[in-house]
């Protein structure tokens, strides 16, 4: 696998390395050795799977607090989405800043997000299927999130949100949560 940091700390591109012959290719997914050679964390508490129909389809910016920060492992495989991260630690030099990346099952490639990153993504095919290796279990009381069209973030989406969770869309500004704290 080859790892590339993101200008966002601790947050990775991950491209496979096919091996390659008449039948098709064979590679690695996820490999703890290699994750931990880049210090990254490798306990996987769980693998989720998002089925979405309809292109568009907007599902985030989702997170876990503590005691269970979780770190997610992004990967596609039916379909394409726009993957957005958003650095939420506030000790971070990239505090409140965000990266978009382009996850589709052709170009194989995958997102790690560490601890305390915001997720979100948007479908740009219909029918999409992703899977994340979590980190953490899921653990009632901990998710946080922020609304995807928060002019703090200012993320420009790839296309017109077709669907949307109640839930998602009345998540807070960042801007009230950090006047709470």
């Amino acid at each position: 696998m080859k790892f590339s940091e993101t200008k966002l700390a601790g947050a990775y591109i991950v491209d496979i390395e096919p091996r390659s012959d008449e039948r098709g290719f064979f590679t690695r997914a996820f490999c703890a050795n290699e994750f931990a050679e880049h210090g990254l964390k490798t306990t996987i508490a769980q693998a989720n799977i998002s089925f979405n129909h309809t292109c568009g389809t907007l599902r985030g910016m989702h997170m876990q607090v503590a005691p269970a920060p979780e770190t997610k492992f992004i990967r596609v495989m039916r379909g394409a989405i726009y993957d957005v991260i958003i650095d939420m630690r506030p000790e971070s030099p990239t505090f409140m800043q965000h990266i978009g990346v382009e996850l589709t099952a052709d170009n194989h490639r995958a997102l790690y997000i560490p601890e305390m990153f915001a997720h979100g993504f948007q479908t740009l095919e219909d029918n999409t299927e992703v899977i994340y290796l979590v980190g953490e279990f899921y653990t009632p009381g901990t998710e946080r999130g922020y609304r995807y069209d928060d002019p703090a973030f200012n993320i420009d989406w790839p296309l017109p949100v077709s669907i949307i969770s109640a839930k998602d869309a009345q998540w807070p500004l960042v801007e009230a949560v950090l006047q709470e704290k």
